[in-house]
Parts: C-alpha cells; structure tokens; sequence
C-alpha cells in the first residue's frame, strides 16, 4: 500500500507542469501581436509576420503556437471575433460595416465564422446583448439593415 502511495506521490510530481520550451521569445511574441492587431481589417500574411521576426514561416507557425497556443490564423480570428464582439455591442455599424472593418471578406464569411466561434449569428448576439445594456436603442431590423 505504501509503495503504491509514493508512486502516486511520484507520478503527481512528474505531471507538473513544465515551461514549454520552442517559443517565440517575449519581443518576438510582443511585435507579431503587435502588427496583427495593427492590421486587423487588411490581410494579415504568417510569411510577413514571420519575415518581420526574423524566422522562416514554418519556425514562427510553431514557435507561435508554443507560445499562445493557437496558430497565428487561429490567433487573428479570435481577434478578429473580439473585435466584432466589441463593435456589435458598443456600435450601430451594420453586420457588413464590421464584417469589412474586422478584416472578413463579406459578410457571410464574417456570419460563418462568429457563428461557429459563439454558437450564435451575429444578429442574435447583438439583440442578447443589446437586452444587457442600459436602455439606448433598440434591436430592430432597421437597426442592422443592410
């Protein structure tokens, strides 16, 4: 009983959790962010961001995954998603204005995307959250004509 008691002990100490290793270093990580964020509503090209690092695509792909955990297109759609959140709600822009301004191609991508990221339409989202906000406007489909 004993024994198998260190060798939980044991296992629980081999299972912390180690500093990963293969990242991209702080002013690497910094800058990419960075440029991403800067650049939200263009194209945002990995050979660019990587090229501005100073490493080969493949390296910065990896190295910023490593580091955030997403790859950096999965990074920039989460900000991009954000981004949308935050002009959705603190807005009056229609659904196409934010799609463009978030750096989607048209609206439907835009749609898609938010769609499969919230497990809700943007339309819907605004009008649940518009419910949560102080009265200001109300949600009608004037309000998000296109």
């Amino acid at each position: 009983m004993a024994h198998s008691q260190q060798n939980v002990a044991r296992a629980a100490v081999d299972e912390a959790p180690r500093k990963a290793t293969g990242g991209l270093t702080p002013w690497r990580e910094e800058l990419a962010k960075q440029l991403i964020l800067e650049r939200l509503g263009e194209t945002v090209e990995v050979t660019e961001l990587a090229r501005a690092c100073a490493l080969s695509r493949s390296h910065f792909s990896r190295a910023f995954k490593c580091s955030t955990g997403l790859s950096p297109q999965d990074w920039i759609r989460h900000q991009r998603i954000a981004r949308a959140k935050q002009l959705i709600q603190n807005t009056d822009m229609t659904l196409t204005q934010i799609s463009l301004e978030c750096g989607f191609c048209d609206q439907a991508h835009f749609c898609h995307i938010f769609t499969r990221s919230e497990g809700i339409n943007p339309f819907a989202w605004r009008c649940r959250a518009v419910r949560t906000l102080p009265p200001r406007r109300a949600c009608t489909a004037q309000t998000h004509a296109l």
